[in-house]
């Protein structure tokens, strides 16, 4: 008996593939939410600034607001790579239905019996 059945392996990669998608929609999330609160705390550090706070507070906030920028943009290319391993699951997909899909519905149609258990050597013969 295969490791993994034909509806297996689709059924997998189509779960693959929507859970990436929903993970790289939430660190996308998170991504948007750590930009917002950059932008925020670059406006603290212009309202300290200008309340003449000290330059030491106000260059450590800038700093902040800097490192939360970088911390967004990371999570939105990281996103990005999760799109793509999205598509490339969906691409395994629709290649494992146009190479497999005709011996799929052969198999199933075929009045055998016990022709699931085939020993997949003797598939792969000339």
């Amino acid at each position: 008996m295969p490791d993994m059945t034909y509806e297996q392996f689709l059924r997998a990669v189509t779960d693959f593939a929507t859970e990436v998608v929903a993970n790289a929609e939430a660190i996308r999330g998170w991504g948007q939410y750590i930009d917002d609160e950059a932008r925020d705390t670059a406006h603290v550090a212009a309202m300290i600034a200008a309340k003449r706070v000290d330059k030491d507070t106000v260059a450590e906030t800038h700093e902040l607001a800097q490192n939360l920028r970088g911390v967004s943009e990371e999570a939105i290319q990281y996103a990005a790579a999760g799109d793509t391993t999205a598509r490339l699951a969906q691409a395994a997909h629709d290649q494992a239905t146009t190479s497999h899909q005709g011996v799929h519905e052969a198999v199933n149609a075929s009045p055998a019996e016990g022709i699931h258990d085939v020993d997949n050597d003797w598939l792969t013969q000339e």
